[in-house]
């Protein structure tokens, strides 16, 4: 592949990767962030344009000088418990503005979109692992503007022609084994960058939310893929819509599910530091368990994550966070 690939929130955690993903694959990224979240200097394999995907002129401008193949769409807010305060917020931008990407794709007649969704879609599930045929009952703003847009895409795809691959992923974990970007979010929410930031005296303490979960040791549990796994999955989505007449909707994830204190003893063994943490009540609505179905990927994809263990995984978060993260000091910034 030789193409130019429009990635919206490229400079984002997941989307950087998926750049340096597509440049390895010989296709060149062009970036489009607004950096509310994302950061200019994790856009190291193509162009970085600052703008909005709700300017419409701005998206005009872009899709008549670049000419984009395809567009992998990963720019949406995605912070659970603000969603839930500001549902405004996530409606106009996770929904109005995709709607926006979509229409000025049809404008411009680029066909193929791949679409960063999530497990949020189906709220607390019924059954573990979950599959993608599972009912998408989501139980916060979040998880609604994400199945909203799956649901509006099919529906451009059925009218107009727009050819799709939705990706629901699980819980994204872990840093670029080169060690040249990694996860980065303020505030941060995500388990593992939270405990990393424990044992390096970042934070004082972690807090477990809840401890009478019913599972093994009473901790939610979660299925964690590597950042660069999702990259790769987006890469063979890609050529998937590129060279087949089909369309796409699967779960990424590895189908092995941690606790949170299992996250926690792997953590302390990398490290060699103890982690310290507080127990607290549960979140409302968190599941006891989000594990994926995750053999629909490989069968159609030909996709397996390379990343298994959460201690390797941890391992190539813990070399960023104390390396090139930008707040160990040794990172651009």
């Amino acid at each position: 592949m030789t193409e130019t690939i429009l990635v919206t929130g490229g400079a984002g955690y997941i989307g950087s990767h998926t750049c340096k993903a597509l440049s390895a694959a010989g296709c060149l990224p062009l970036t489009l962030d607004n950096l509310v979240y994302g950061h200019p200097w994790a856009v190291q394999w193509g162009p970085l344009i600052v703008g909005d995907m709700t300017d419409p002129a701005a998206l005009d401008r872009l899709f008549s000088e670049h000419h984009p193949k395809a567009v992998i769409h990963f720019a949406a807010f995605a912070y659970v418990g603000e969603s839930v305060d500001h549902p405004s917020k996530y409606y106009h931008n996770n929904v109005v503005g995709s709607l926006m990407l979509l229409d000025a794709m049809r404008r411009h007649d680029c066909r193929n979109i791949i679409f960063s969704s999530s497990c949020a879609t189906y709220g607390i599930p019924d059954q573990v692992p979950i599959p993608e045929t599972h009912l998408q009952s989501p139980i916060n703003p979040y998880g609604r503007s994400k199945l909203m847009m799956e649901q509006i895409i099919q529906d451009y795809g059925h009218a107009y022609g727009i050819r799709y691959a939705i990706l629901r992923y699980f819980n994204a974990a872990g840093a670029d084994p080169d060690g040249q970007i990694g996860e980065d979010h303020d505030p941060e929410t995500h388990l593992i960058p939270i405990l990393l930031q424990t044992v390096l005296g970042q934070r004082e303490h972690t807090d477990v939310y809840g401890t009478d979960y019913d599972t093994p040791d009473g901790t939610a549990i979660r299925d964690y893929i590597h950042v660069s796994d999702l990259a790769n999955a987006h890469v063979l989505a890609l050529k998937f819509l590129l060279e087949s007449d089909q369309n796409l909707c699967t779960n990424l994830g590895t189908g092995q599910g941690y606790s949170v204190m299992d996250v926690i003893h792997a953590v302390e063994k990398i490290t060699g530091k103890p982690v310290s943490y507080h127990t607290v009540g549960r979140r409302p609505g968190d599941p006891p368990a989000l594990v994926a179905k995750a053999d629909k990927a490989e069968s159609i994809l030909g996709w397996k994550p390379q990343f298994q263990n959460i201690e390797d995984t941890i391992q190539t978060a813990w070399d960023w966070h104390r390396g090139r993260h930008p707040q160990s000091g040794s990172s651009r910034s």
